[in-house]
Parts: structure tokens; C-alpha cells; sequence
């Protein structure tokens, strides 16, 4: 992997964009109309951390970004900032390229870019992956620099007693040693974290704040309390959205095996370095092997050769065991060579397979996070219940109080229709006829009176009526 460019010198044009153009913001030096150049070019503030725990910004643009880890333009546009994607974990032949939530960042063999170090909620997570990527790097500068187990100095005599002492004193010592994770784990593992992190706690805080709001609505139905729960409705469905998305994306990934294996880009990575080491090494023990065949049958002399035909006329079966097994190792040879003669392609097949057998270890770290996050779910399906059962019991509550004002609206068109006989008999009265009853002289108030209280007492008895009969049809409670 190329190191970044050195800067350029004082009054020198800026390199253009090929090779590996990963400049330091530190070394960059300012010029008139740099800004626009950079935005026209697609060159961002990058945070490096490399495998030691280093940490450096680097500005690069989105070709050598694309050649150094090896993604296609796709995959970065994932990261772009101005887009809305949602959370995903893409998996490469070089490169893990990670969004989820905050977190934008591409992780290699070797390092880790981040695309949005600048932005605040960042900060806890760089500091974090650089506590966890130096404490692997100590611990596999432990087991790099660790000496091998000492032998067993006891009394016995016999090789393969004391060869079974050793494998058995072996293991021992060696289990005490904490599990040393591949470099693009470590690194996986904290964006997981903080993203599982950042999502609890804002399921945690909307659920403080939608408990008292909804009880606080149960006890007074008002506008004010009902813009606050829709508010807390609306934030609920955003959050469950986002944490399914990533529930959704470890699922795919545990389902799919290929996936996975695709994400061991350190075994990946010391593959092809095994493969170019053996490959380079093939032509010369292949030269070597014919020079010192050539010697040998120069030295051999002519005396020699002759007694060793005599001798296969005695010893035929053995010279017919030894030809057999010269045949089969000169096949062996023949089909490693070509094995070999096959190049990157075959060998990656085989390697894809192998990786497909063995993914458990990505599969268990995968799997406690999708635990976490189902959890994270699950409290935000209860939250999401208790909203639901608040809702219904706010609309009973309504159905209620109208179901009142309906009984409230029957008896009152009771009492206005039984109050309108009694302005009939007043509106009689009032007619200008000649009946012994209105004769001033014939009439007094007793009559008077007889005429009110009558009237007034048959309004009340056919109210009442009419509410008894209401009340046995079942209209009124």
C-alpha cells in the first residue's frame, strides 16, 4: 500500500489527480481558488487510522479513493454526505465500506477512513476505534513477540512420553491468551457499538419523554397535549425505521454466507501475499532442481552405470517399486505445477470455499449485535403499543363524552317538545274569542290559576313519559 504524496513545493502546481493522491491537511498549503478546485474534483477531509492506532487527516479526491481500497463508484456514493441512504454493510474484496447511522467510513486490511470525522457526535466513536484498534495492536505484538512454551524438564526418558507431555503443556499455556480478532473486526465491532449505542439511547430518551406526555393526556384531553404526543408519535416511527433498517442488514448478512466471507479481508489479504511469494519462488527451485539433477548424473560415472544395470537384472521388483514412485511423485509435481500455472483465479475459488466453511467467528460477532438491536426493537414495539392502547383509550374516552352530549341532546329535545303544548294552551289564551272563561266579570283567579297549574302539571307528567319510555327502549342511560 502507497504512503501519500509528499507536498508539493512553494509555488508548484498541484499534482493532479492519479496514482495515490492522499495529501495531508497539514501539508497542504493554501493558493488562490484552491476551494473551488477541490469541490470540483470531489476531494475530501478523510481521518486515517491505520493499524497501529495513528490517526492522520488526509484530503483525497473519489478515483483515489476508489483506487486505494479498490470500490467502485456505487459503493462511494453510499457515503456521500448530501444523499440520504439508508444504513447499510457492504462487504468488497478489499474493503468493508460501513453507513450506519453517523458512521461513514470504509475499512481495509490495514486502516480505516472516515469520511465525517468533523462532526461532533463522531468524536466518542474515533476515540473509542483508537482505544480498540491499540489495545489489538498490543495484544498482537504480544503474540508476535510471545516465546514458545517451554518442554517439560521432568524425569521421564521416553521421546513419546515426553512428546505428549509437551502437547499437553502446549495448550495450557496458550489458553490464557486472550482471542486476537482480525484487524477489519476490531474496527467492524466499534462501528456496530456505537451505532447499536446511539440507537438505544435514543429509544431510552423518547421513551422518558412519551410515558409522562401520554399519561399526562389520559388525565386532560387538550391541544396542547396532543401535539406533543403526535410529535413523539412522528419521532417513534422515524427511530423504528431506522433500527429495523439495520436489523434488517445483520440478518442479511448472517443468512448469507458469501457476504461474510467476503468481509476477512486480512486472510484475504495474507493469501495473496502467500500467492505472490510462491509464485515469484517457482521458476527458481524449478531452476535450481534441474541444475543439481544435471549434476548429479555429470558425476555419476560410466562404472557406476553399469553396475547399476547389472544390478536391476537381480533386483527387479524393487527397481519396479522405485519406478512406481518416482511416476507418482513426478505427477504430484505435474499437478502442482499446474495447479500453480492456473493463476489468481482458481486460487481464489478455493480460498472463497474455505471461507465459506469457516465464518463462525464473524457469525457470533454478528449475531450479539443483531441480538442488541432486536432488543432495541422490541422496546420500541412495546413503546409503540402503549401509544396504540393510549389512542384507543383517548377515543373511548371521546366516544364516551359524546355518547353523554347525544343523551343530553335527546332530553333537551324532550323537554322543548313538551313545553311547546304548554305555549299552546298560552297561545289560546291569548286569542281574542268570546268564551265565558275569558268574561272578566264571570271569571276570577281561581279559575286562573286552575288553567297555569293544570297545564304546567300535564308538561310534567308527559316529560316524564317520555323519558321512562326512552329509557325502556334503551335510548337514554
Amino acid at each position: 500500500m502507497r504512503g501519500p504524496i509528499p507536498p508539493p513545493k512553494y509555488g508548484a502546481a498541484p499534482p493532479e489527480d492519479d496514482g495515490d493522491p492522499l495529501r495531508t491537511t497539514a501539508n497542504a498549503l493554501p493558493s488562490v481558488g484552491a476551494g473551488l478546485r477541490k469541490k470540483a474534483a470531489g476531494i475530501r477531509p478523510w481521518l486515517l487510522l491505520d493499524s497501529t492506532g495513528q490517526t492522520q487527516v488526509v484530503e483525497a479526491g473519489k478515483h483515489a479513493i476508489m483506487r486505494r481500497t479498490g470500490l467502485p463508484a456505487r459503493d462511494l456514493r453510499i457515503l456521500d454526505p448530501q444523499l440520504s441512504y439508508p444504513s447499510s454493510i457492504l462487504g468488497r474484496e478489499r474493503a468493508i465500506v460501513i453507513n450506519l447511522e453517523h458512521i461513514k467510513a470504509i475499512i481495509t486490511a490495514q486502516e480505516v477512513l472516515l469520511l465525517n470525522s468533523k462532526d461532533p457526535s463522531v468524536n466518542p466513536f474515533v476515540e473509542e476505534l483508537q482505544r480498540r484498534i491499540l489495545r489489538h495492536h498490543h495484544i498482537k505484538s504480544q503474540h508476535m513477540n510471545a516465546s514458545p512454551p517451554r518442554r517439560y524438564s521432568g524425569s521421564i526418558t521416553n521421546n513419546d512420553e515426553e512428546g505428549k507431555t509437551d502437547g499437553k503443556q502446549q495448550p495450557l499455556e496458550n489458553r490464557d491468551r486472550p482471542k486476537l480478532l482480525p484487524f477489519e473486526f476490531v474496527a467492524l465491532e466499534a462501528c456496530l457499538e456505537a451505532a447499536c449505542s446511539s440507537l438505544e439511547n435514543e429509544a431510552k430518551t423518547l421513551e422518558l419523554e412519551a410515558h409522562p406526555a401520554l399519561d399526562k393526556l389520559t388525565t386532560k384531553i387538550s391541544t396542547l397535549n396532543l401535539e406533543r404526543v403526535r410529535q413523539i408519535k412522528s419521532r417513534l416511527v422515524a427511530i423504528t425505521g431506522r433500527v429495523q433498517k439495520v436489523r434488517d442488514e445483520l440478518e442479511h448478512l448472517l443468512d448469507d454466507d458469501e457476504d461474510m466471507a467476503e468481509m476477512y479481508l486480512t486472510e484475504k489479504f495474507e493469501e495473496q501475499q502467500l500467492e505472490s511469494s510462491s509464485v515469484s519462488s517457482i521458476p527458481d527451485q524449478d531452476g535450481s532442481d534441474d541444475e543439481v539433477n544435471g549434476q548429479e548424473m555429470d558425476d555419476r560415472a560410466p562404472g557406476d552405470l553399469l553396475l547399476e544395470g547389472k544390478e536391476g537384472s537381480t533386483s527387479y521388483d524393487a527397481g519396479l517399486h522405485n519406478s512406481e514412485n518416482a511416476q507418482e511423485h513426478l505427477y504430484v509435481s505435474t499437478r502442482a505445477l499446474s495447479k500453480d500455472s492456473r493463476g489468481t483465479r482458481t486460487s481464489t475459488t478455493q480460498s472463497g470455499i474455505g471461507k465459506q466453511l469457516d465464518v463462525e467467528e464473524l457469525e457470533m460477532l454478528l449475531e450479539a449485535y443483531f441480538v442488541r438491536i432486536d432488543g432495541t426493537l422490541n422496546d420500541l414495539s412495546t413503546l409503540r403499543e402503549y401509544v396504540d392502547d393510549t389512542e384507543d383509550y383517548i377515543n373511548i374516552m371521546l366516544d364516551d363524552k359524546q355518547n353523554h352530549l347525544l343523551q343530553m341532546g335527546v332530553m333537551l329535545t324532550t323537554a322543548t317538545l313538551v313545553v311547546s303544548a304548554f305555549v299552546v294552551v298560552a297561545g289560546i289564551f291569548g286569542m281574542n274569542i268570546s268564551i265565558e272563561l275569558f268574561d272578566p266579570t264571570k271569571s276570577g283567579m281561581p279559575e286562573f290559576l286552575w288553567t297555569v297549574g293544570g297545564s304546567t302539571a300535564g308538561t310534567i307528567i308527559l316529560y316524564v313519559a317520555a323519558i321512562a319510555w326512552c329509557k325502556h327502549k334503551r335510548l337514554l342511560e
